[in-house]
């Protein structure tokens, strides 16, 4: 998939995707080891965004499996077509059960889930499985199975081995502990807020009709912001919000008034926003 950690940053560049050294490195080892890569840290930072990346520039198939509480083997993995199965064992009544079984337990009646689509896949493909940590714990005896072996059991179809191995990236925000069973089979790679010099690149890629001025401000301010004790600090989704909003109301520089004004671009809670005001002190920075 990639020649050195140089080609994975190159490559991702020109998708816009600009990769620190560290997270370079990760991505080419798993993608050489054939490894899962469990990607960690904040909301917006970049984690889902890094596995977009790497199907576009591998021009491999995308499948996500978006994780939540409550996500189980039938979300995840598989389940029979019931309402087909029951049209075909009440068009087939004179046929024996034995008969009836063998065909509804077939190809034909199974709804595969985008992890046994991930596995029977016989072409370049990128496996997300986002936001893991929401998920209940028992899903995770599900993920060993399938990242260990790359297999999946159906038992009235037997095992499912995968042919050609798919890419995976798990991502998590840390709002739960995960196993150490999963983490031992992942590469793991941590994406906490990025340095100034890096952020500022982002802002000017993602917002290119912003100014290399007001794009330094724009980073100054925010980062800032996250030395405070706040609820939900701003990540890199709600820099490059701010820098948009700013270009969407013309303006040229940060002043008092504009900061108070858009705010609620980059913080979601009244209370951090009425901290930010008081606190915040352009003249400092």
């Amino acid at each position: 998939m990639f020649s050195s950690v140089d080609d994975v940053s190159a490559r991702l560049a020109e998708t816009g995707y600009l990769a620190s050294p560290a997270v370079a490195t990760t991505v080419f080892l798993a993608a050489r080891l054939g490894k899962p890569l469990l990607v960690e840290g904040p909301a917006g930072v970049g984690k889902t965004e890094l596995a977009k990346a790497v199907a576009q520039v591998a021009k491999a198939r995308l499948i996500r499996l978006q994780c939540y509480e409550g996500v189980d083997e039938s979300r995840a993995l598989y389940e029979w077509n019931h309402a087909k199965q029951l049209l075909r064992i009440s068009a087939g009544r004179d046929e024996s059960w034995d008969e009836t079984r063998t065909d509804i337990f077939s190809e034909e009646f199974l709804l595969p889930r985008p992890l046994l689509t991930a596995i029977r896949g016989d072409e370049p493909t990128v496996l997300l499985i986002d936001e893991t940590d929401k998920a209940d714990v028992e899903m995770e005896g599900l993920l060993l199975e399938v990242l260990s072996d790359f297999q999946v059991t159906v038992p009235e179809l037997g095992t499912i081995t995968a042919t050609r191995r798919p890419f995976v990236v798990l991502t998590s925000n840390a709002g739960r502990e995960l196993s150490e069973a999963l983490r031992r089979r992942c590469l793991f790679l941590h994406i906490g807020f990025p340095e100034e010099e890096l952020e500022r690149r982002i802002v000017r890629l993602k917002v290119p009709g912003l100014g290399a001025a007001l794009a330094e401000s724009v980073v100054r301010v925010v980062g800032a912001l996250r030395a405070m004790d706040l609820r939900k600090v701003p990540s890199v989704a709600e820099t490059i919000d701010w820098a948009h909003t700013l270009l969407a109301l013309g303006a040229d520089t940060l002043d008092e008034a504009v900061v108070r004004d858009t705010l609620g671009v980059i913080l979601k809670h009244q209370d951090d926003v009425q901290k930010a005001a008081a606190k915040l002190d352009l003249d400092a920075l």
